[in-house]
């Protein structure tokens, strides 16, 4: 059930720390929020997430890359969800195409802020299931 399920959060937005908190929090998910990359890696040190919601740009244009990659190192079957305004900033897309690229990334999903609500829940619940199944299976 999802309300065993613990998803971090981490960007450097208060304001988008708070909308996604409210949104996972109302579909029943229990939420740990990070405002940096620091915070992050505390947050991983306390516990393992089922899921994790990363700002690609933190306090650093790599942060969430590089928290992304601490966390798979630590717990490699936990998916990710990138979080990106490059588009929204520049209008260019920021989606890895080629295997290389994609094996840098490391994120099972990456999403273009700002997201829906709906769009957010419905790659939430996509990733649990392919994670659980991935654990049974």
């Amino acid at each position: 059930m999802s309300e065993s399920k613990r998803i971090l959060v981490a960007d450097d937005d208060p304001d988008v720390i708070e909308q996604l908190a409210l949104t996972l929090e109302s579909n029943g998910y229990s939420v740990v929020t990070a405002g940096s990359q620091e915070e992050g890696e505390e947050a991983l040190m306390a516990g393992r997430p089922d899921l994790a919601i990363i700002d690609l740009m933190m306090e650093h244009q790599d942060s969430g890359f590089v928290l992304c990659h601490e966390l798979k190192r630590l717990f490699p079957d936990v998916p990710v969800i990138i979080l990106t305004a490059v588009k929204a900033a520049t209008g260019m897309s920021f989606v890895p195409e080629s295997q290389e690229e994609q094996s840098w990334v490391r994120a099972e999903s990456i999403l273009d802020k700002p997201v829906r609500p709906e769009r957010l829940m419905a790659e939430v619940r996509r990733l649990l299931e392919v994670s659980a199944a991935d654990r049974a299976g």
